[in-house]
C-alpha cells in the first residue's frame, strides 16, 4: 500500500530555536525550516520532522538513531561538544557511556544522549 511513499519520522520539541542550533550546529545535520517546523536532512538519506509543541513531553524511548562507523570517535566528538551521555540502570556501559554487548549477536555498540528538549538520541556503530 505505501511501498512508493517517501517515509519520514517526526517528534516534538519545546524550543525550535534551541533544536535548530543543536541539530544544525552542534550535531552538524543539514536542515531546513518550513511552516514553523524543522526538517533534518541527513546526508545518508531520509528526513526527520521536528515540530514545536507547547505541552511537549520528552519521549521515554529513542526517537533518533545516528549510525556511525566509529562509536568511540563519535562519543569523543559529542563529549567535546559538551553533550553528556545517558547512563541506564541495568545496562552495562563503559566509563565513556558506551554499551558494548559481549557478543555480536546481542547487537552493536551504542550510546545515548538527549537533545535540549529531553528527547533520547543514540549513536550506534554500524
Amino acid at each position: 500500500m505505501f511501498h512508493d511513499s517517501p517515509v519520514f519520522a517526526g517528534f516534538s520539541t519545546d524550543d525550535l530555536a534551541r533544536a535548530r542550533e543543536f541539530y544544525g550546529q552542534t550535531l552538524g545535520i543539514p536542515l531546513t525550516e518550513e511552516n514553523g517546523m524543522l526538517n533534518l536532512h541527513p546526508t545518508g538519506g531520509g528526513t526527520v520532522l521536528i515540530y514545536p509543541k507547547d505541552n511537549h513531553e520528552p519521549a521515554s524511548f529513542t526517537v533518533l538513531n545516528l549510525p556511525v562507523k566509529d562509536i568511540d570517535a563519535a562519543v569523543d566528538r559529542l563529549t567535546a561538544a559538551g553533550i553528556q551521555l545517558e547512563r541506564y540502570e541495568g545496562m552495562e556501559q563503559d566509563e565513556r557511556g558506551i554499551a558494548r554487548p559481549p557478543k555480536p549477536e546481542y547487537g552493536p555498540p551504542i550510546a545515548w544522549f538527549k537533545d535540549p528538549a529531553g528527547n533520547v538520541i543514540s549513536v550506534i556503530q554500524e
